[in-house]
This record gives structure tokens, C-alpha cells and sequence, in this order.
């Protein structure tokens, strides 16, 4: 089975999940719409890329997979009210995510608000559940690293910094610092996630973060060079949008080739973090290769 054919194989069954974790009760009118622009949000597709990397770091350490996918669905929730809180008017004010309208263009602001917010909720609550791991011990850890990916440590202080730094003149080290909070945190969860699940040591913990930090940089500036080149049909949402807003990127500062002799030089740390697991870990070698290649 090839990387595609993986990757697809596991979004199904983390899609079945969610399905099943967001499934519709009975409920007064205005909380089934609520529940609905939940599922919305969520089952909309993607690739499911973050669920995918803890699923393969756990893998590492020989959890299977079902022992992963309620941490793997916890994680998809906090991705998903992200782009739900993103696409807002007062963010990005984006009306198209994954070739379809946006949750706020489908169900106004305020529920797209209030879905964001409950996916996030959400999300611990399942990590807080003893079907996603029978040692409460696990389950603390994992609540707190992802509310410290999540939080202003991380995704949302790296959107602070990212709408702070609009129109404004910063280095390449400052939009470094920035991507690492709001793109690479999550990506850095899933990976360490995978290896809390798997009760790994800390050497093993420590290149799994040190492949992260890099898969995570290079996931950006291939994003960045697909809104820069990238066709909307293909990509699935507006593109060339990052120039039009001021948007501090790295493909804006170096230029288009330099990037991708950067993403180039960041896939190639990625594969090297990964040299202590051997064969084991060539699944996700060819993650960080995927992503560098993406076209959508």
C-alpha cells in the first residue's frame, strides 16, 4: 500500500470516528443546529494529516491503531474548530475550505463560533475518557500537551502573532518562531502523542519532536507556496491571498525558489530525526516527502 492509499485508509477510519463521536441526539432545535455545523465542520473531508502522524508515532512504539484513534479524533476536533475560527470575517475571512462553503458561510457566524468552540470542549473531553487509555496517568498528559499546543503557547498565540505581524516588516527568524506556534504545534502534539501512548523514553521522544519541528516548518512553506503558485480548484480554497493581506511568509521574504530549497532542507531533517527507529520509521519519511510535493 503506498503513502496515498495509507493516508486514505486512515482518514476513513478517523472520519468513522468522528462520525460516531459527533453522532445527532435528540435536542431543542437550536442545539441540533449546533451539532450539525459540528458535523459540518468536521466530516468536510481532508487529509487528515495530524491524526495520520500520531497514529504512525504510536505505531512506532506498538500501539495499534485502534489504541490511537480517540487521541487521533481529539486532536482532528482542535484542527477543525481552528479553520472553523480561522475562516471568520474577523480572521481570515475565508468563504471557501475544502472546495465547499465554510462553516460561517453555512450556518452564520455565531454558530460557526459556537461549533468551533464546542469541537475544542470536546476534545478533552474525549482525551479525559477511559477508552482512550486505561491509565489515567496517560490520559492527564495528553490533556495537558495538547492544551499547551493548543493554547497561547502555541496554535492560538501563533495566530496572534500571525495577524499582529499583517502589513508589517519581520524577519525570517520572527515568521520561523510564528509558523512553529501555529502550524507546528499541533503537528509536535501529534507525534509526541503517539509517543506518550506508546510509553516511549525520551531519546525516542526527543527525535520524534526534533522530525516534528521540521515536517511542521516544511508543511507551511509548502502551504505557502501553494497559495502563492497553487490553482484554487486543486487547493480547494482561495489562493494568492497571503500577498494581497501583507502576510508574513517565508516564500514572501526569500522568494520562490529559496523556499523550496528550504522545504527541500527541511524534509531532508525530518527523514535524518527519524535515523533511531530504522525501517520502522519509513511511513513517516515518506509523510515528510508528501507533503513537499503536495499540489492540493
Amino acid at each position: 500500500m503506498d503513502l496515498n492509499q495509507e493516508l486514505e485508509r486512515v482518514a476513513c477510519l478517523v472520519e468513522a470516528r468522528l462520525d460516531a463521536l459527533l453522532a445527532p441526539e435528540p435536542a431543542p432545535s437550536g442545539q441540533a443546529r449546533l451539532i450539525e455545523a459540528m458535523r459540518y465542520a468536521a466530516l468536510g473531508g481532508g487529509k487528515r494529516l495530524r491524526p495520520f502522524l500520531l497514529i504512525e508515532s504510536a505505531r512506532l512504539f506498538g500501539v495499534a491503531e485502534e489504541g490511537a484513534l480517540d487521541a487521533s479524533a481529539a486532536l482532528e476536533c482542535v484542527h477543525t474548530y481552528s479553520l472553523v475560527h480561522d475562516d471568520l470575517p474577523a480572521m481570515d475571512d475565508d468563504a471557501v475550505r475544502r472546495g465547499r462553503p465554510t462553516a460561517h458561510i453555512a450556518f452564520g457566524e455565531a454558530t460557526a463560533i459556537l461549533a468551533g468552540d464546542a469541537l475544542l470542549t470536546l476534545a478533552f473531553e474525549i482525551l479525559s475518557r477511559p477508552s482512550t487509555h486505561p491509565d489515567a496517568s496517560v490520559r492527564v498528559e495528553l490533556i495537558g500537551l495538547l492544551a499547551q499546543a493548543a493554547g497561547v503557547g502555541g496554535m492560538v498565540g501563533g495566530q496572534a502573532l500571525d495577524l499582529a505581524a499583517e502589513g508589517q516588516r519581520i524577519g525570517p527568524m520572527e515568521v520561523a518562531r510564528m509558523q512553529a506556534m501555529k502550524t507546528g504545534a499541533l503537528f509536535a502534539f501529534a507525534c509526541d502523542a503517539g509517543a506518550v501512548l506508546g510509553r516511549a523514553d525520551d531519546v525516542a521522544r526527543e527525535a520524534l519532536a526534533a522530525y516534528a519541528a521540521a515536517f511542521g516548518q516544511a508543511f507551511q512553506l509548502a502551504d505557502d507556496l501553494l497559495d502563492a503558485e497553487g490553482d484554487e480548484a486543486a487547493v480547494g480554497k482561495a489562493v494568492a491571498k497571503d500577498a494581497g493581506r501583507g502576510k508574513a511568509t517565508l516564500v514572501a521574504l526569500l522568494g520562490i525558489e529559496p523556499a523550496r530549497a528550504r522545504l527541500k532542507a527541511l524534509v531532508e531533517d525530518a527523514e535524518a530525526a527519524l535515523a533511531p527507529f530504522g525501517n520502522r520509521g519509513a511511513t513517516l519519511k515518506d509523510a515528510a516527502r508528501f507533503i513537499a510535493s503536495r499540489r492540493a
